[in-house]
């Protein structure tokens, strides 16, 4: 089973073929996504590494938490799974967001 893996601290040169190579060091990745910001289109400084097994993801955190990559100290850890957040807007499902429209009384 794949095991997924933050990385912190990621230069904004940083690509997502330099993480497959660089991660390939400790053995088979399955994938390597770079975090993007929306609005700017610049990387956000993390991503995440998948490698294929639990021993090959350990062997990375071991190999690569704390060295260099492009000019800034990476920091490589286990991902934790992604929190629910509420979503923007403030929509409610009574009709009651953001201006316009009848108010209505209940």
């Amino acid at each position: 089973m794949a095991k997924k893996l933050y990385v912190g601290g990621l230069s904004y040169n940083t690509t997502e073929q330099t993480l497959k190579d660089t991660f390939a060091q400790a053995g088979t990745v399955e994938s390597a996504t770079i975090i993007i910001d929306r609005i700017s289109g610049r990387s956000k400084g993390f991503g995440f590494v998948e490698m294929s097994t639990d021993e090959e993801a350990q062997k990375a955190i071991e190999m690569l938490n704390g060295k260099e990559l492009d000019g800034r100290n990476i920091i490589v850890n286990e991902a934790r799974p992604q929190e629910s957040r509420p979503r923007p807007g403030g929509f409610s499902s009574r009709g009651r967001g953001f201006g316009g429209g009848r108010r209505q009384s209940w």
